[in-house]
């Protein structure tokens, strides 16, 4: 089930953004509209909750032996806006999976950065920032799907369950480093939580997403 790949053949004509600071997902509003759903094995449930924590609005995804994710298309600049930032909470450790054979290929958490490449799909490349449970914080390994998905595990295991964790990376830099790409323009942001190849159940808060330029 290539849940990766298939995601790069939505991009389409996407729009542009130079914005200094460019929100893209601004789910503390109970904003979801220009956000695409594609299923994959099941649906995961994403619905707007109250946050105990913040007492905000977050985008609560509930995924039970399904896999399905959230899309957003835009043309970013990353030479004027860089830095992603998000945050996420999750309430779920994996354990006994190798995320690195198709079989494991489920995370309570990932972000997809995603670069199209046109008529030419098979130069698509995507970049995963996931919530590991089998890779120590700051590995990466190729998706087990298809070499032009990296994966990187912003964070692993069970330490900071429950919390809200933040995060800022420089996608351009994270790019060149990790992919071994310079590249100036990304086309479209992903989020999702999938539990299909392991048959296990996932539930898993995400907070605002934005670009900046610093």
């Amino acid at each position: 089930m290539l849940k990766t790949i298939m995601i790069f053949l939505l991009l389409f004509v996407p729009l542009y953004a130079n914005a200094s600071n460019l929100p893209i997902g601004e789910f503390s509003k109970g904003e979801l509209s220009k956000w695409k759903e594609k299923v994959f094995d099941g649906k995961t449930q994403y619905t707007f909750v109250l946050d105990k924590q913040t007492q905000q609005s977050v985008l609560q995804a509930t995924s039970s032996n399904a896999a399905s994710g959230l899309f957003y298309k835009m043309r970013i600049d990353l030479e004027k806006t860089p830095y992603l930032n998000w945050s996420w909470n999750t309430s779920t450790a994996f354990s006994g999976l190798d995320e690195s054979k198709k079989a494991g290929d489920d995370f309570v958490a990932r972000i997809y950065i995603v670069v199209d490449g046109g008529l030419l799909f098979w130069k698509t490349l995507a970049l995963n920032y996931v919530w590991s449970s089998s890779h120590k914080t700051g590995e990466k390994w190729n998706n087990p799907y298809t070499s032009n998905a990296t994966m990187f595990a912003v964070e692993s295991g069970k330490e900071n369950l429950g919390v809200w964790q933040h995060y800022k990376r420089n996608v351009r830099e994270d790019l060149k480093q990790l992919v071994g790409k310079d590249t100036r323009y990304i086309d479209a942001v992903a989020i999702m939580t999938d539990t299909d190849n392991s048959g296990k159940s996932a539930t898993t808060s995400f907070g605002d997403i934005f670009f900046t330029s610093e």
